[in-house]
């Protein structure tokens, strides 16, 4: 039994939509609330490397000029 190409068209649609939906479910889950809110509000958490008294906190300068 052939599938004809409209039929094939008609599957992978309704395999994208499916997929989306899992992606959207997933997305807005609540147990993935608590890991999007770190990672938004990480921007504004300062590095542990950065070094406090200014040492390495020198401008880079270009020499080549």
């Amino acid at each position: 039994m052939m599938m004809d190409y409209g039929t094939l068209r008609g599957l992978i649609a309704l395999l994208i939509l499916a997929l989306f939906i899992v992606i959207v479910v997933w997305a807005y889950s609540k147990k993935r609330k608590s890991a999007f809110d770190e990672a938004a509000n990480s921007i504004f958490e300062e590095p542990k490397d950065i070094n406090r008294d200014n040492k390495n906190n020198k401008q880079e300068t270009n020499n080549n000029v």
